[in-house]
């Protein structure tokens, strides 16, 4: 008998380091808080439910918004192109934040 590695000579803390899920038959409570915990850890998840995309899109989740021009300004293109681009600084009606808005057949 001895040390012969049955899982009776184990450390009892050691089982429960590594458990997992519960499997219990009155678990059910468990598992639930489990699954809403590890549901955060989802990406997707986290950000449809945390709300940013409201916080944090100068937008706040609309399609369109109206604002005033204060600015105009030529923001440089990307590498290999040398083109300028018209653009234009606009202060949003319905927040006040600026942003940079591209204006569309604005050639020289």
């Amino acid at each position: 008998f001895g040390s012969s590695g049955s899982p009776c000579d184990k450390n009892p803390s050691d089982a429960v380091a590594n458990m997992g899920k519960p499997r219990g038959i009155r678990c059910a409570r468990k598992l639930v808080n489990r699954r809403r915990t590890q549901l955060w850890a989802d990406k997707d998840y986290k950000k449809a439910n945390l709300g940013t995309k409201y916080k944090c899109n100068p937008f706040g989740g609309t399609s369109h918004a109206k604002g005033i021009v204060v600015e105009k300004i030529g923001i440089e293109a990307k590498q290999p192109n040398s083109a300028i681009r018209k653009c234009c600084r606009v202060q949003l009606i319905k927040n006040g934040k600026k942003i940079a808005a591209f204006v569309p057949r604005d050639g020289c």
